[in-house]
């Protein structure tokens, strides 16, 4: 680890990428400390994301809907689990105001506080049978709030850990700040394994949900301190500045870079896509329609984000010998072929059902793991930081927020080929885009003299 001192770039970039250090203390600032901040806080927003996610599975239905079937039950609580999606783009306009106004850590402190606030505020609400239709209203409510807050929490620290890592080593680190999700999804679905192997059904429904509820207030506070602690730090602040990586206002980033904006979002269609394809929606479909335990789909599903992790090292690796872009048209296109053959795997029975969660696991480590700003590069600097923020709430709304109401809805009434068909389209829009992509570049290039 290089030794030599930061000295702030005059074009926007890093004197040192590999290596920089704090000028007053000796303290070293690197492209792996940035990584740390990034999985640390994406860690505890997925966390609070999957068990929101899985308890729409397991509680919501019996909680909010008793009146209602199972299946449509079920289907009711996928339509409060997109809420969070349609309100994240608001929530990220809203955090870019207050940190033009009062600063970049006031943001993420309200965001994160809001976010463990309505998170905790779901374990203390009772359900349908005491409030009625209020119930539904007030977790609605913390739901879109949980949103709003999550779009509050965009910090920079990926596109500065895009600009920071050397430029042989970008697809690793930006793997890295990935490996969030399957850390996430890992300990929401252990928790849930864990409480629902130790109560009856009745207890469950009673109590025992809402323990993975506390525990994400808990993460979420380690997470607020881990995450200021870098981006409040004067350095930090320093040298996001020095990258004009500051928040100008969302309509602006529109008017002046829509069409990047669209093309960040079809890009990583694919990955979003199959992100709640092989988490949430099988959990729903096999409880449904198969007669496999619970807790065993969810410590199938557990080994799956382990392999999913383990996938996304590798991605870095791929993205690093062969270009970001390629891999992740590779595996956009490993997923359309994927779309043909996983759902004849599940509900073929349990080892279908493995099978299905297995490889979807794996194809999504190897895809998510280069999903994060592969196009984001498109941005002038000036939009950067807002740009590349609207792009992935967009992603999350375009390919996620619907995805588990739209194939258990399909699935159900059609079969699983609808569930084959929605993830091809991600396949095809992500293949499309890199091509728009790759097409607007060159033309560029040519007209550059």
């Amino acid at each position: 680890m290089s030794a030599a001192s930061y000295t702030a770039p005059s074009s926007g970039g890093f004197e040192s990428p590999e290596s920089l250090s704090r000028a007053d203390t000796h303290e070293e600032v690197t492209p792996g400390d940035i990584a740390v901040g990034v999985t640390i806080g994406r860690t505890s927003e997925y966390f609070d994301f999957f068990v929101f996610g899985i308890a729409c599975v397991l509680v919501f239905p019996a909680l909010l809907f008793p009146s209602l079937s199972r299946i449509d039950g079920t289907l009711a609580s996928f339509a409060i689990f997109s809420l969070a999606f349609i309100a994240r783009p608001f929530g990220t306009a809203i955090s870019m105001a207050i940190q033009r106004r009062w600063g970049r850590g006031t943001k993420l402190t309200i965001a994160l506080f809001l976010l463990g606030s309505c998170t905790v505020g779901m374990a203390f609400l009772p359900g349908y049978e005491r409030l009625g239709f209020w119930a539904i209203v007030l977790f609605a409510t913390l739901r879109i709030g949980q949103g709003l807050a999550l779009g509050g929490t965009w910090d920079g620290l990926p596109s500065l850990l895009a600009i920071s890592a050397p430029r042989q080593r970008r697809g690793w680190f930006s793997m890295v700040g990935q490996l969030g999700a399957p850390v996430g999804f890992f300990l929401a679905a252990g928790l849930f394994a864990f409480v629902y192997a130790q109560t009856t059904p009745e207890e469950f429904l009673a109590w025992g949900w809402r323990f993975p509820f506390f525990v994400a207030f808990a993460i979420n506070v380690v997470a607020l301190f881990a995450r200021l602690r870098l981006v409040v730090g004067q350095l930090y602040s320093h040298l996001l500045t020095e990258n004009v990586l500051e928040p100008v206002k969302v309509s602006e980033v529109v008017r002046s870079e829509g069409r990047n904006v669209a093309i960040g979002a079809f890009a990583a269609l694919a990955s979003f896509a199959l992100f709640h394809l092989v988490t949430i929606f099988p959990l729903s479909y096999i409880e449904l329609y198969s007669e496999q335990p619970v807790v065993d789909v969810l410590r199938v599903q557990m080994l799956g984000a382990v392999l999913a992790g383990i996938a996304m090292v590798g991605s870095g690796w791929l993205a690093d010998r062969f270009g970001r872009r390629n891999t992740l048209g590779t595996m956009a296109a490993l997923i359309c072929v994927f779309s043909f053959v996983g759902p004849g795997l599940l509900g073929s029975g349990q080892a279908g059902n493995n099978a299905f969660l297995l490889i979807g696991f794996v194809l999504l480590g190897l895809s998510y793991g280069q999903s994060s700003g592969t196009v984001t590069a498109n941005f002038t600097p000036h939009y950067r930081y807002t740009g590349a923020a609207l792009s992935t709430d967009m992603a999350w709304l375009v390919g996620a927020a619907f995805a588990p109401l739209v194939a258990l809805a399909v699935s159900a009434r059609f079969g699983l080929f609808g569930l084959g068909i929605y993830l091809l389209s991600g396949g095809i829009c992500t293949l499309a885009a890199l091509a728009i992509n790759r097409a607007i570049e060159a033309r560029d290039s040519e007209s550059t003299p």
